[in-house]
C-alpha cells in the first residue's frame, strides 16, 4: 500500500472551493490524469455515487471504478477505488485563519504487481504525488480566478 498526501492553500472560502469540487463531472477540468468520468446509475453527488474515471498516467491508461463513501458539504469527500488500482481517498477542506482554504488530498492505494513489481507502491506514489500537486495548482487557479 502507498499513502499519498498533497495539499494547497486556496485564497477562497471553503464554500467557494466546495462549489467547484462538489461537481464530480468537472474534476476532469482540474485533474490532468482524469480523461473522462462516466456515472453509473442516476446519482451525480453524495454518498453512493458511482462512476468510472478513464485515467492516463504516462503510457498507462486505466478505468478506475470509484464510489463516493463520504460527503460532507464544505468539509470532505471520500471515495473508494474498486478498479485495477484499489484503495481509498479523501479531499478535506479547512478554513485558514486568513479566510482562505487548506485543501488536502490523501489516498491510500495498492497498485497491481504488473505496474512495477515490488517497487510499484513507492514508485506509483511518487509519480501520482507529482501529478496531483499539479492538479491542485490547477484547482487553485480555477477557484481563485472564479472559472469552471
Amino acid at each position: 500500500m502507498a499513502t499519498i498526501r498533497v495539499s494547497t492553500q486556496i485564497q477562497a472560502s471553503v464554500e467557494e472551493v466546495w462549489a467547484v469540487v462538489e461537481n464530480v463531472a468537472d474534476h476532469v477540468h482540474w485533474m490532468e490524469d482524469a480523461e473522462s468520468i462516466t456515472f453509473i446509475g442516476g446519482k451525480r453527488s453524495g454518498v453512493g455515487t458511482q462512476f468510472d474515471c478513464a485515467t492516463k498516467v504516462g503510457p498507462i491508461r486505466l478505468k478506475d471504478r470509484m464510489e463516493i463513501t463520504e460527503w460532507t458539504p464544505g468539509e470532505s469527500m471520500g471515495v473508494i477505488h474498486e478498479g485495477l488500482v484499489k484503495g481509498e481517498g479523501c479531499f478535506s477542506l479547512t478554513t485558514e485563519p486568513d479566510g482562505g482554504t487548506l485543501f488536502m488530498w490523501e489516498e491510500t492505494l495498492h497498485f497491481p504487481f504488473w505496474m512495477g513489481g515490488p517497487l510499484r507502491n513507492p514508485v506509483g506514489a511518487k509519480i501520482l504525488s507529482s501529478i496531483w500537486k499539479k492538479n491542485l495548482q490547477l484547482l487553485k487557479e480555477q477557484v481563485e480566478k472564479g472559472t469552471r
